[in-house]
């Protein structure tokens, strides 16, 4: 077993490895990723590569694990990785691994090369990790699982890995609160909060919360430089079907030709439609909010003093001291 300063310093050379890749292998490597899954185009694996690189710093590591009772009590826990954006499951190796136990990984089919790269570089930077970090194809003999999926496979999770300490994870997604007073730039900013990833993982915003009677033009002119996203035939595929679906049944909605908006209290919107809701009072947002915390992962807003939320444009940025589900897993490992 590495010491903790041992398994730092690897993952910061990780980390450094990352934002130096030469051209070859950066483009070997978004190649492989997009053949497992074709929303992985390569601005959304740079993208996320720079999201781990944001947060592979010694200083920043350090910190972050010295705030928990890290030992090497040398536990196998088990990681189910989800596959909807690219390396969504690394945040769980890289806490297993600093925390002082073993990863039996299960990857996802659709997100194989990314994961089996970056193990393969770890392992080569420190080859004392090749017996902290196992690729499975089976979960078994374990003492403690993190899974991540659906509210459908949760159920599944819960019936296999219940018996044991357990992170399961359902589906969550992000939403903004706007007041009317946003600038251009911080509904541009929106765009990145809503578009990046196709609006796949759980960062990004799905449904909006707008005063009484707001009106979307700004918004609109403000996301105009996300067109390109009709570009991919996938998520032109989804505006296509959605748009007949909402005109077939006379669904009112309003659209610009590549994202839809419409009235719902629902949270998790379909690819290129954004849910919205109308609030009255401040007090009626709070209400809103309140009544759906256990689907938020994050609230979006300019407004500082609301607890838990992030800026514009900051909502696919986490550190890495911020966890999925607001359920934090280094306190989880360090104590099993």
């Amino acid at each position: 077993m590495t010491e903790l300063k041992e398994r730092i310093a690897a993952f910061t050379e990780l980390g450094k490895r990352i934002d130096n890749l030469d051209a070859e292998t950066a483009t070997e490597l978004f190649a492989k990723a997009r053949s497992n899954n074709s929303w992985f185009t390569r601005e959304s694996v740079e993208s996320a590569l720079k999201g781990i690189v944001n947060y592979l710093h010694e200083d920043k590591l350090t910190r972050w694990a010295e705030a928990y009772p890290v030992r090497n009590q040398n536990k196998k826990v088990g990681i189910v990785m989800a596959g909807n954006i690219p390396l969504v499951g690394f945040h769980d190796l890289l806490s297993v691994i600093i925390s002082g136990n073993q990863a039996h990984i299960k990857l996802s089919s659709q997100d194989t090369a990314l994961m089996t790269y970056v193990v393969h570089e770890l392992i080569n930077i420190s080859p004392a990790l090749e017996k902290q970090i196992i690729i499975r194809d089976q979960l078994k003999d374990i003492d403690a699982i993190i899974a991540t999926g659906s509210d459908n496979t949760s159920r599944y999770f819960n019936y296999y890995f219940g018996k044991y300490p357990n992170i399961i994870r359902k589906n969550r997604t992000s939403c903004a609160v706007l007041t009317g007073s946003e600038s251009d730039e911080d509904l541009a900013r929106l765009g990145d909060d809503i578009f990046l990833y196709f609006g796949l993982g759980c960062r990004n915003v799905a449904k909006l919360y707008v005063p009484k009677g707001y009106k979307f033009d700004q918004f609109y002119a403000a996301i105009e430089p996300f067109k390109y996203v009709s570009d991919h035939h996938k998520y032109n595929n989804n505006y296509d079907y959605n748009k007949s679906i909402y005109l077939v049944n006379g669904v009112p909605h309003l659209d610009n030709g590549f994202l839809m908006l419409k009235e719902d209290n629902a949270m998790v919107s379909p690819i290129s439609v954004i849910f919205y809701e109308q609030y009255a009072s401040e007090s009626e947002l709070e209400a809103l909010l309140e009544a759906n915390k256990e689907k938020i992962q994050c609230v979006v807003t300019n407004n500082n003093k609301r607890p838990d939320s992030v800026n514009f444009g900051d909502a696919q940025q986490p550190e890495v001291w911020d966890y999925a589900d607001g359920v934090d897993t280094m306190k989880f490992l360090v104590t099993l």
